[in-house]
């Protein structure tokens, strides 16, 4: 009776003892894909945060050539109203 059981022992270890080797690779091949896919997310989400930092560099590079040039105008408008407040009276004694 113990050679039987013990058999039995043996015998439903030997069963359990499978072969897991495609699940493996399987689980393996997922896994390098869904890190393949978070790492092209990683590096498009940077591409996009680049392509915005640039834009708004742009951005605030026009913002400042505009100021300027508003700014030019501004001091040239002075100058012109200025000289036009400008009365200047000339007399003569006779």
């Amino acid at each position: 009776m113990k050679k039987i059981a013990i058999i039995a022992v043996v015998a439903l270890g030997l069963a359990a003892c499978q072969d897991n080797a495609p699940d493996n690779a399987t689980s393996t091949l997922n896994t390098i894909e869904t890190e393949a896919a978070s790492d092209t997310n990683s590096s498009m989400n940077s591409m996009d945060n680049g392509a915005m930092a640039t834009d708004n560099a742009l951005d605030a590079a026009g913002n400042a050539t505009a100021n300027a040039a508003s700014a030019t105008g501004n001091a040239m408008s002075n100058t012109a109203n200025a000289v036009d407040n400008t009365h200047v009276t000339v007399t003569t004694k006779k």
